[in-house]
């Protein structure tokens, strides 16, 4: 457990202090002694992972120079596909699934000698903000079981944070790797919308949805985004944008460098501790040579809403698939043909086997969104929701343009509170839904976000900061994200 950290893990291996399957199965004694308490693992790996490791242990012993990757310990968000392994999107729906390939980030990661250790637990489909919905069961916040980890990535979260693993892999569609990341206090990455290819991530909002790194420090965000980054032919929304070296970007200095402070992010609701400490970081940050200055995002406070309508649109045509044929959960046909036997229905088998498979499929939280995408989605109110939302869509992405005219970085808070009571918000969905205020608007543009521990709460749990960039800049997000630990007196 003194490697948790890839960086040292590395130094350790090329060096000769330690193996592989040393680091596997370290980790593994800690999954059996922790996840039983906090439920970051749906499904773990030690046959898998102990045979990755030996094959890696046996490279070094031939002298052959460790991969990009070798040796780093990974755990997977369980909405990513590994082939031969369940895939089941905290769902009863998908519960049983095995995936018959690996999507691409898993076939660069695999390529690149990560280990990977399981399968972590996350909101049912990625709908949540607390990894509550989840068919599984909650996971449980290290620092409090009693507070919820953030969502939907909250098993990748605790498994980082809980040192069950070095690093994890998360899905971000409206805050789901930034919230948790902050919440557990630890480093969470969402690329640009593009970056990273989606081929393989099972799709709640396909205009949304990224795939990125959660670890304890930006250095390893950076080793594993260099890996994950670039286009890929399977998938078409990815970009063909070059690549930096991120790692090298990690040496550049701050001085110089223009960070924002968006006015609409520190306002009422803000809790007045998370208030102080960003302002002091900002200070702090100025005095190491950066140039701090206010901006306005004026269409901000629509941010929520328009999300919501959009991405749940989205998540109505994408979950349409489940529908209790061709995989997934089916309910009991012979029970159907006994009710509609001893009934006066006119209803057809195939009719009640959609119905009840879909009904008994999905949670509570996966089945509104379903209904509020439908319902933006029908004749009559396409035009007054769905078409409005794209456009202020446009709006809240020109916001950024204009403001990274003037700045290079913006730095805001990750979310409005700490970490919240397990179940205190189940019965408020709006509530919820504003725990992702800060969050679903670089989704909405598609820019990249980074959030980095900067302090501590007087509750004890973590202070997260965010930082939003410009398009595919994701090289200044963690220099300045290095550079904000560092202040913090963390890294």
């Amino acid at each position: 457990m003194e490697y948790l950290t890839y960086a040292d893990a590395r130094r350790a291996l090329e060096r000769g202090e330690t193996s592989c399957e040393a680091l596997v199965s370290s980790f593994l004694e800690r999954i059996e002694a922790e996840n039983p308490r906090l439920n970051a693992f749906i499904s773990v790996d030690p046959e898998g992972a102990l045979a990755q490791a030996r094959a890696l242990d046996e490279r070094l012993a031939r002298g052959e120079p460790l991969p990009p990757l070798g040796g780093l310990v990974l755990a997977v968000k369980d909405v990513i596909c590994i082939k031969d392994q369940r895939v089941t999107c905290g769902s009863r729906m998908l519960e049983n699934f095995v995936s018959l390939y690996d999507a691409t980030v898993i076939t660069r990661l695999r390529e690149a000698g990560a280990i990977f250790i399981g399968k972590t637990n996350c909101d049912e489909f990625a709908m949540g903000s607390s990894n509550e919905t989840s068919y599984f069961g909650p996971a449980r916040n290290p620092i409090n079981p009693d507070y919820v980890p953030g969502g939907s990535s909250g098993g990748s979260a605790v498994a980082v944070a809980a040192r069950m693993c070095q690093a994890a892999l998360g899905s971000d569609t409206g805050g789901s790797i930034r919230q948790p990341a902050a919440f557990c206090g630890i480093v969470g990455l969402k690329p640009t919308y593009g970056r990273v290819s989606r081929y393989g991530l099972v799709a709640y909002a396909s205009s949304f949805d990224t795939i990125g790194p959660m670890t304890h420090t930006v250095e390893d965000a950076a080793r594993i985004l260099q890996v994950i980054a670039g286009v890929d032919r399977w998938d078409s929304t990815s970009a063909p944008v070059e690549v930096p070296d991120y790692l090298e970007a990690l040496k550049q200095p701050i001085k110089g460098l223009r960070i924002g402070l968006p006015r609409e992010y520190f306002t009422e609701g803000l809790d007045p501790e998370f208030r102080q400490v960003l302002e002091e970081r900002a200070a702090q940050l100025e005095a190491a040579g950066a140039v701090v200055q206010e901006v306005s995002l004026p269409h901000t406070e629509y941010g929520i809403a328009t999300y919501y309508i959009l991405a749940t649109a989205e998540a109505s045509s994408n979950l349409a698939r489940y529908d209790g044929i061709r995989y997934g959960y089916r309910a009991d046909v012979q029970q159907i043909r006994r009710e509609l036997a001893e009934s006066d229905s006119d209803d057809s088998v195939i009719y009640r086997l959609y119905v009840r498979s879909r009904s008994e499929g999905f949670g509570t939280e996966v089945k509104r969104r379903i209904m509020l995408g439908t319902y933006v989605l029908s004749a009559g109110y396409y035009e007054a929701y769905y078409a409005k939302a794209q456009r202020v869509r446009r709006l809240i992405r020109q916001d950024f343009d204009r403001a990274f005219e003037q700045v290079d970085v913006l730095l805001t808070p990750a979310s409005p509170t700490p970490p919240f009571p397990l179940g205190s918000k189940l019965s408020d969905p709006l509530e919820m839904y504003l725990s992702d205020v800060y969050t679903v608007t670089a989704n909405l543009a598609g820019i990249p976000g980074l959030v980095v521990p900067v302090g501590t709460h007087s509750s004890g749990f973590p202070v997260g900061a965010q930082l939003l960039g410009r398009h595919f800049d994701e090289a200044t997000l963690l220099r300045v994200g290095r550079a904000l630990m560092e202040v913090s007196g963390i890294a």
